[in-house]
């Protein structure tokens, strides 16, 4: 909804600027979205008088015209235009100024000629024939309005208002009209509102000769009220109207139909015109569509209509879609002589269907299905036949239709301000409430309040608190801590979870959120084998589609299908990773178990010893108990060579491994990626307590190293496993420093190189014991068939 600040001056006295008035506005709660000034890109530009008219000596299509601008002397101005003559007043552009689209003009030489600036047409003012129907298109505007040269072209022009664009809730549509937003500003600054009571004078005659109306369907039609105009004479509106018009958004047409959208404007009460040599038998009624009834509308489309919905039809036919549009011959023609102004309520929820179902949303549609307020027809019908009789443009002619099946009754709550005020923590007496009420048009009397009808979003004792917090100030209400709050803490599994993203993120990956459904085809394209379990997934019943139709038993495709998109858009690297849920069958009637694993994908600057590294110092800052590390060479999504599990007494919990090559080429990613998928819950449970201080060694450490030969399939971690169940708590540390494969070890073998730094905490230890807990790793790695190297 546009507001234009010139016209709601006749409602209520401001002295703000546009700024101070947009944020004191959605401090009370209608939300300002922005403001316009009119005009604000046009600088420099005056009105002119052409003092004479001369050809061009060196162009046949110019003239050269001397103009008076209000400086010391005249001005020369080279133009084309045809329509230019001596005396004749028009919009002048100066050497230096702007124009609308940041046009800007510059003194200069038109085939010799100096020209110091130009005239100017309509459209280069960003105006057309409709805001000034004395105009022409393509000629320069010759201005009628009285001026002096040298007056600045905003006040010529009428380029002087400023345009507020309010976001109309749905629950407000009193504030779909002037008056609603005059109402609002004038609780919002404390200022008297001055509303208008519309007269007409009429002009003898009854309406009666001329019409009648019946209400079929009285529930959908809660009031229709109307009004008939003879002698009707067609002309453009007055400057005054279409300058309002303009600022509100609206093109302005002529006068019976601009009288028809001002009054919607100020008003908020859509309103329609009918030509009544159109309306045949004299009689309207509005009903039911009958089935198989077409109507073509004003916009010349042929439209089907259903019995379910609501039209204005006279004895023959349909003749408008109510609250939506009129039809072909229902609009205002040059020859009109006689006109019915209607000012209708049909039921909000029957227009929207309507309007949905015709796939025609109007400005009238847009404001009945909010739902609007049946006391305010009369009203809006009676400043239409005002204006009629202001503008010269017709005869008001006597008497009124009004059908009206609204309810008279009006809502009333209790006023509880003990209530309102523990509600909102604030301390307002009972007047200091009633006189905030009061502003709004609210009655209070005896503790009751009386809702106004416009008001039909008023319902409930808190409806009347947020009208008294909203204009008392929502930054006036004090800060305070709910009763019986307590403040919110998280949970040990939320801390751990914060703890997994913060570590992953130091470590330079990025945070990735994918869809829980996904496509059943995803297994195929992690070559998983037909029988696994994995593929049993949860069919969803009513899926958007089939690639969205169950869901995931594992993250590991959505995170390839991830590190594809980006290696597409030639990402050189990606390292993501996401907490991802998945969800596993427990029973028929059981709900699925949800689990949440870390999944990591990396490509580009990494190899599979970068993906170790990084769940390791995970591991560590998660301070994760021992685990065990296995080989894996079955798992067809990953290189048979290149894939270990990682494991806890009681199962697997996590793998990592660079991807098979064949599902690489399936994603389209040609290059190595890598894929780690942790489970969280089993991590948290095999998390030790928090790490304890350690002071510094009061005595030396033993260091003894250690050449092993062992099978070249036996893992690493087997062997340090031992030595940490040897040496027990004098153990350190235990480093790898070398391994060796070659001749000297033989075929199959390797040789792996520890230092191994043993430590007392209470006393220093002796070679014998050293050599003691050397003998006891030697005689525990002799199972594995790992000796020591000669």
């Amino acid at each position: 909804m546009n507001l234009s600040m010139k016209w709601l001056s006749d409602y209520v006295e401001l002295d703000v600027t546009p700024r101070q008035y947009a944020d004191a506005m959605s401090m009370s709660g209608s939300k300002v979205e922005g403001y316009e000034i009119e005009g604000e890109e046009i600088t420099k530009v005056v009105a002119g008088k052409i003092l004479s008219v001369e050809p061009h000596p060196d162009a046949d299509k110019l003239v050269v015209c001397q103009v008076e601008v209000g400086a010391e002397a005249p001005i020369q101005i080279v133009t084309g235009a045809k329509n230019v003559f001596p005396g004749a007043v028009v919009p002048v552009a100066l050497d230096g100024s702007t124009l609308p689209g940041g046009v800007k003009i510059k003194k200069g030489k038109l085939r010799g000629q100096v020209s110091n600036g130009m005239m100017c047409s309509l459209s280069e003012l960003n105006l057309t024939v409709h805001d000034f129907p004395n105009g022409i298109e393509d000629g320069i505007y010759l201005i009628e309005d009285p001026c002096q040269p040298g007056d600045d072209i905003h006040d010529v022009l009428g380029l002087n208002d400023v345009a507020v664009e309010f976001e109309i809730t749905s629950n407000r549509p009193d504030c779909l009209s002037i008056i609603g937003l005059a109402r609002e500003t004038a609780a919002t600054f404390s200022k008297p509102l001055k509303l208008h009571t519309p007269q007409v004078k009429g002009a003898g005659g009854d309406i009666a000769e001329y019409l009648s109306v019946e209400v079929q369907n009285p529930k959908l039609c809660m009031r229709y009220s109307a009004k008939a105009v003879k002698n009707v004479k067609i002309a453009p509106s007055p400057r005054w109207m279409r300058e309002r018009l303009r600022a509100c958004g609206v093109r302005p047409i002529n006068n019976i139909v601009d009288i028809t959208n001002y009054v919607m404007l100020e008003y908020g009460q859509p309103m329609h015109a009918f030509d009544l040599k159109y309306v045949e038998g004299g009689k309207i009624t509005v009903r039911n569509a009958r089935e198989g009834e077409h109507i073509t509308t004003l916009d010349d489309v042929d439209r089907a209509l259903s019995p379910e919905m609501l039209v204005i039809a006279d004895a023959k036919k349909p003749v408008a879609v109510a609250g939506v549009m009129g039809g072909e011959f229902s609009g205002i023609m040059e020859d009109t002589q006689t006109v019915i102004f209607e000012s209708a309520c049909f039921g909000g929820a029957s227009v929207r269907r309507t309007a949905r179902k015709l796939g025609l949303r109007t400005e009238s549609s847009g404001r009945y299905e909010k739902g609007l307020d049946p006391n305010n027809t009369y009203g809006a019908l009676l400043r239409a036949c005002e204006l009629v009789e202001l503008l010269g443009a017709g005869e008001v002619v006597d008497g009124l239709i009004d059908v009206n099946n609204a309810s008279a009754e009006r809502r009333q709550i209790p006023l509880e301000p003990a209530w309102i005020n523990r509600f909102l923590g604030i301390s307002l007496t009972e007047e200091e409430m009633a006189h905030i009420l009061r502003r709004l048009d609210f009655q209070v009397e005896d503790g009751v309040v009386t809702v106004p009808t416009f008001r039909s979003d008023i319902e409930h004792k808190a409806d009347v608190a947020e009208e008294v917090a909203r204009l008392y100030g929502y930054n006036n209400i004090p800060t305070t801590q709910l009763s019986g709050a307590v403040q919110a803490i998280l949970t040990s599994e939320q801390k751990y979870q914060r703890l997994i993203h913060r570590s992953l993120l130091a470590l330079g990956l990025s945070e990735i959120c994918t869809y829980s459904f996904i496509s059943p085809s995803y297994y195929d394209r992690i070559a998983l084998p037909a029988g696994s379990p994995l593929r049993d997934s949860l069919r969803i019943k009513n899926p958007l589609g089939e690639d969205t139709s169950v869901m995931r038993t594992t993250g590991v495709p959505s995170m390839l299908e991830t590190l594809a998109r980006n290696y597409n858009n030639r990402n050189e690297q990606a390292w993501l990773y996401e907490i991802a849920k998945s969800y596993h069958k427990q029973g028929e009637e059981e709900l699925p178990l949800e689990a949440e694993k870390i999944v990591i994908g990396l490509y580009g600057s990494c190899d599979f010893y970068t993906l170790k590294g990084i769940v390791e110092t995970l591991f560590r800052q998660l301070n994760l108990a021992e685990y065990d590390v296995e080989p894996c060479q079955d798992n067809p999504t990953y290189h048979p060579g290149r894939c270990a599990v990682l494991s806890f007494p009681e199962g697997v919990f996590g793998t990592l491994a660079e991807v098979h090559p064949q599902v690489l080429k399936t994603y389209g990613i040609d290059c190595k990626a890598y894929i780690a998928e942790l489970d969280i819950t089993a991590m948290m449970a095999h998390t030790l307590p928090e790490r304890q201080y350690t002071p510094l060694p009061k005595f030396p450490a033993t260091t003894r190293d250690l050449a092993l030969v062992c099978d070249e399939e036996l893992p690493i971690l087997h062997i340090e496993k031992v030595i940490r169940g040897a040496v027990k708590q004098n153990l350190e540390k235990i480093t790898l420093f070398d391994i060796y494969r070659g001749q000297q070890v033989g075929e199959g073998k390797k040789s792996v190189a520890y230092s191994i730094t043993m430590r007392s905490p209470d006393k220093t230890l002796t070679d014998e014991e050293a050599d003691a807990a050397v003998s006891r790793i030697l005689k525990g790695l002799a199972p594995l068939g790992v000796t020591l190297r000669s």
